[in-house]
């Protein structure tokens, strides 16, 4: 009887509404902050938003590798969309209150944006693959309806285990306090309030940290090492593809990083302090938004060749003074 009315006392006491306090100190210390984010935000929207356009409207980059690289710019912005602008008004204007039902929405998008990031990039591993190691059967490989045997499962795969982060962090009572150490709603730093246990949402977290970016950067390396080891038996010379792979393993190798190690911070004891540990996640969300244009988007020859159209039209429409 009595634990019945301590449960029933903790989950009439659970907070609904929460005070996000990522990054503190002096007011005007995190107004100062505002400035870096926002550069990054800007550039991140508009140059994710332009590669949208310009491979949205040639045809001629509608292959599955400018496709894949539209969807990647697309998922880049859904993060930025979805986490910056809270978290730009919550440094300059100190607007930081968000509902749990809020937060719990706000959580589920920023992760399964950040689920598909590694998705994608999978995805794009497998098209290379097709191209340079089984070139004269590429075009049977990426038809849609064969594609979507690698398709369907990691869909289904983020999709559920995702829902299940988010779903059991939402059905916790959170009674230790309503002060989330972070600037948007991430897993850990919601769960680490709640008064019951919370080793069910720990290792579901760990599962879903494991069953998605891990697995993803270890499918792409095994794709990449198939790579190498065909462009040196063929013996020709392929110059852009191995550059083109060699980068794509350094970004993917970095996002894994700050991924996992903004994951881990939560799980196990060491001596992050909460700023450097919120700086390490909003690295993990910024930081591919704003680089992943120029990678995949600007050095790819085909793509750099419409925008400098786009620019040489745009000269011209303006009128010389």
């Amino acid at each position: 009887m009595t634990s019945n009315m301590q449960e029933y006392a903790v989950r009439n006491n659970s907070y609904t509404d929460f005070i996000l306090t990522g990054f503190s100190g002096p007011k005007e210390w995190r107004q100062l902050l505002f400035i870096p984010f926002f550069l990054m935000f800007f550039i991140s929207v508009a140059a994710n938003s332009a590669l949208m356009c310009v491979i949205g409207s040639h045809r001629t980059l509608h292959s599955p590798m400018y496709l894949l690289i539209s969807a990647l710019a697309f998922v880049d912005l859904s993060v930025m969309i979805f986490c910056v602008p809270s978290m730009l008004l919550s440094l300059l204007l100190n607007w930081n209150h968000i509902s749990l039902l809020g937060c719990l929405v706000q959580m589920f998008f920023v992760h399964i944006a950040g689920a598909f990031q590694s998705t994608i990039l999978l995805w794009m591993a497998l098209d290379r693959y097709f191209a340079i190691c089984t070139p004269l059967h590429y075009n049977e490989h990426m038809a849609f309806s064969a594609f979507l045997k690698f398709f369907i499962v990691p869909v289904l795969r983020n999709t559920i285990l995702i829902s299940a982060v988010v779903g059991l962090a939402g059905t916790l009572p959170y009674c230790q306090s309503n002060e989330i150490d972070h600037c948007y709603c991430e897993h850990m730093a919601l769960v680490t309030l709640a008064c019951g246990p919370i080793y069910v949402n720990n290792a579901v977290g760990l599962i879903t940290a494991f069953c998605i970016p891990a697995v993803d950067f270890i499918l792409i390396i095994t794709s990449y090492v198939k790579i190498f080891v065909s462009v040196f038996k063929s013996g020709k010379s392929s110059q852009k593809a191995l550059s083109t792979c060699i980068t794509h393993i350094i970004v993917i190798s970095m996002s894994l990083f700050f991924a996992l190690t903004s994951f881990l911070s939560y799980r196990i004891k060491n001596t992050i302090s909460p700023n450097s540990r919120t700086a390490i996640s909003i690295t993990y969300l910024l930081v591919p938004g704003c680089f992943n244009p120029i990678i995949y988007g600007i050095r790819t020859k085909e793509i750099r060749q419409q925008v400098m159209k786009k620019i040489v039209n745009v000269k011209k429409i303006i009128p010389q003074h």
